[in-house]
């Protein structure tokens, strides 16, 4: 009975040591990542902790969204309004707004901020240039916007075009860094064509470039001569190998249609489907992440997408109504793209395949968006150029078109190798 007695206790002892060893494991585990969520500081944070006197004694316009937040997803707006050593005077905001309220392409006009009775300016509305007016009463113009990493969303040309009023108007310009939520160290995708400027694509980089806006900044202002009296307030703790998930920040999406971080990994590819007639999921809670049309058969096409074995992706047949945009209100077929490794993912080679294997598929139905009176389409303006649309309905394979733009993308990262703050 005894014997019996003590290896029941041992046993229970053993027990209660691996319990508590687990136990202390996994609080290590909790204390790890607080201490990692910790390890990115924002440029905000860097700004108003290290280096105020940039703004000091100065009135300060901010160029913002929603997006513009600390770690403790604080607004930028109120942190800086309520700071007794800064005089908050004029607001900016880019597409969508400063307070993110507005769909895409949808133009923001002047008003007054609820919050903080401060004039908002909007740079996505008569003009995307700040004017001399809007410029008036401020001594220093900030930008602090989240961007995604991929060359047709727009707030990095609001932040360009920011810039050349700046310079124009003798006004020092700052950038509070954030990280790029794709990191730092993939580059993807053709580079613009000059010839195909415009708001979704101004300057020649590559579809997915792989710079923080703060690194852009300095890219724009010296390669494209803009010249502004340029400051970039660098984050802390951010490496380029770090996807968003890394720093353990919250995510606040930067748009309507950008509600995850998911949904800004796919974007760089799945975003060429808005060139063409099949709905890349706008009015659903899957945008980007769901593709499909009235006319595809998604068990067909999921099955034909599979069969490539694109590294990191694995497409689901789907099907969905969208309550808004393109087939709305109509049953619509198509996948889902499920992400399942996201550092071998390729988004920019995984939309082109997802636009030719339809293009391919459905030749009677599938069609790119109209061309305009100079024979651009929108899906030219997305991908930076007018030969991968003729190299598709050429049947050229994506092996083939990828080949023909490596070229020039082998010399831009060649040119942004002077222009990466972080390692």
């Amino acid at each position: 009975m005894k014997k019996w007695f003590v290896m029941s206790l041992t046993t229970v002892l053993v027990l209660s040591s691996l319990t508590a060893a687990f136990a202390d494991n996994g609080n290590e585990g909790v204390q790890k990542k607080k201490k990692h969520h910790n390890k990115v500081k924002l440029g905000i944070e860097v700004l108003l902790d290290d280096q105020k006197e940039l703004i000091e004694g100065q009135r300060v316009g901010l160029i913002t969204n929603p997006t513009g937040v600390d770690k403790n997803l604080n607004s930028v707006v109120d942190l800086l309004h309520n700071d007794p050593d800064v005089e908050l005077t004029a607001l900016y905001g880019p597409e969508h707004g400063v307070r993110g309220s507005e769909q895409a392409g949808d133009y923001v006009e002047y008003y007054i901020d609820e919050e903080t009775g401060l004039p908002v300016y909007s740079l996505y509305g008569q003009t995307r240039k700040p004017t001399p007016e809007m410029l008036e009463n401020i001594d220093v113009l900030m930008f602090d916007i989240q961007d995604v990493g991929t060359r047709f969303y727009t707030y990095i040309y609001t932040m360009a075009y920011a810039m050349e009023a700046a310079a124009e108007n003798d006004i020092p310009f700052i950038v509070l860094d954030r990280p790029n939520p794709l990191g730092g160290k993939a580059v993807e995708g053709p580079v613009l064509d000059p010839a195909f400027s415009s708001f979704v694509g101004l300057y020649p980089i590559p579809l997915r470039h792989g710079m923080t806006v703060g690194e852009l900044a300095t890219l724009f202002n010296e390669e494209f001569d803009i010249g502004a009296d340029l400051t970039v307030v660098e984050m802390k703790g951010w490496k380029r190998k770090m996807l968003y998930d890394d720093t353990s920040l919250e995510f606040v999406l930067p748009s309507p249609n950008m509600p995850t971080v998911d949904t800004a990994l796919v974007y760089p590819g799945a975003a060429l489907i808005e060139g063409t007639n099949v709905s890349e999921g706008r009015g659903t809670t899957k945008p980007f992440e769901l593709i499909g049309a009235p006319f595809i058969n998604s068990t067909d096409l999921s099955a034909e997408l599979n069969g490539l074995d694109l590294p990191g992706v694995t497409f689901r047949a789907a099907s969905f109504t969208p309550m808004f945009s393109k087939h709305r209100g109509e049953l619509s077929h198509g996948v889902q793209i499920h992400v399942t490794d996201k550092e071998a993912f390729q988004p920019v080679e995984m939309g082109l395949h997802l636009v030719k294997t339809i293009h391919d598929m459905y030749p009677e139905d599938f069609a790119f968006r109209a061309e305009n009176s100079a024979g651009v389409s929108f899906f030219d303006n997305l991908i930076g150029n007018g030969w991968v649309r003729e190299a598709i309905e050429n049947g050229e394979s994506v092996d083939e078109i990828k080949a023909q733009w490596q070229g020039d993308l082998d010399q831009f990262k060649k040119l942004r190798e002077n222009y990466l703050i972080y390692h």
